[in-house]
């Protein structure tokens, strides 16, 4: 216990000391805008440790709105390099700054004119010295106990390429919509690019009935359309009440025969709706606000075009 606990503070510490460093260290400014000039993506690379760390620096870039691929350096000397491109920003990260693999290749990407920023913990190595912007990530001592294995220095550089990440995404204006639309499968990707036209029930599965029906013909198409509840509609299909199976429950003991009450004089009078094209999750904000488990959808001029169940945004797995 003692152990885990001194090496999370070790990490702490180190990531402390670069957020102290960035006070005069002005590196990450510069490294945003070389990304921002450039009209390609990021190319990421690095070796073994660096190389996971690599992986998911671009994985990050690339979820927040700054097109990023990862190219093991071994690879790039064998074909990989045709991958990169004068208009591509390259981000190599070595701790040593003296990975064989990397140097074997940087001669030839400085001189295609891709731009390179380095994430090292040397300052003075060949890979800093040659780089356009140097990110530093050096650290007092490793986490582990013999201080050899990458632990405090990779979490620092996992640190520094999100803020390189957060920063660009700020810088482009990337917004939850953004997010969303990279990470469709995700919860987030369904609240925010799921409509209610995705959702909502159309055609002959709308419960609705004129306002001269009866109340048993409304009760009859409350059964049919197995919605627990109708719309109430004018002769243009504009919306103009709705009832609901709660209703009907709170007339049960006043009303003897169903056959002589007329739907208009017991409905709800100007019912909650929403548009087809609004986003599902603000359906479910008015049905949250109003506790209710049902909505009418409409089109720009009010007329019915849909209904929608809590049930429905549940399957779709908006809520």
């Amino acid at each position: 216990m003692q152990l885990a606990r001194e090496t999370l503070a070790i990490e702490a510490d180190a990531i402390r000391a670069v957020y102290d460093r960035l006070a005069t260290d002005h590196s990450i400014g510069r490294a945003v805008e070389l990304v921002l000039a450039c009209s390609g993506r990021v190319v990421v690379s690095g070796i073994g440790k660096s190389g996971h760390i690599a992986r998911k620096i671009a994985a990050t870039l690339a979820s927040t709105g700054t097109p990023a691929m990862f190219v093991h350096p071994a690879e790039a000397a064998h074909g990989d390099l045709g991958m990169i491109t004068p208009q591509d920003a390259f981000i190599a990260i070595s701790y040593s700054g003296e990975s064989t693999e990397l140097m074997a290749i940087l001669p030839i990407i400085k001189r295609m004119g891709t731009p390179l920023i380095a994430m090292t913990g040397k300052p003075s190595s060949s890979l800093a010295v040659m780089a356009d912007v140097h990110l530093d990530v050096s650290v007092e001592k490793e986490a582990c106990t013999i201080n050899l294995a990458p632990t405090a220095s990779t979490t620092v550089t996992l640190a520094l390429g999100d803020a390189l990440a957060v920063a660009l995404l700020d810088a482009r204006g990337f917004r939850e919509e953004d997010f969303a639309r990279s990470h469709p499968g995700g919860a987030l990707g369904r609240r925010l690019l799921t409509h209610v036209r995705d959702v909502m029930r159309s055609g002959d599965a709308v419960p609705s009935v004129h306002a001269d029906a009866t109340l048993s013909q409304a009760l009859l198409e409350i059964t049919e359309k197995g919605m627990g509840m109708t719309a109430i509609v004018d002769q243009d299909h504009h919306p103009i009440g709705v009832f609901t199976d709660g209703d009907l429950r709170r007339m049960i003991e006043k009303v003897q025969d169903f056959t002589k009450v007329m739907i208009r004089d017991v409905m709800h009078a100007d019912p909650r709706r929403v548009r087809a094209e609004q986003l599902a999750v603000d359906a479910v904000a008015i049905m949250e606000e109003h506790r209710i488990n049902q909505m009418l959808v409409v089109d720009a001029n009010d007329v019915l075009v849909g209904a929608l169940h809590i049930h429905d945004l549940t399957r779709a797995k908006v809520i």
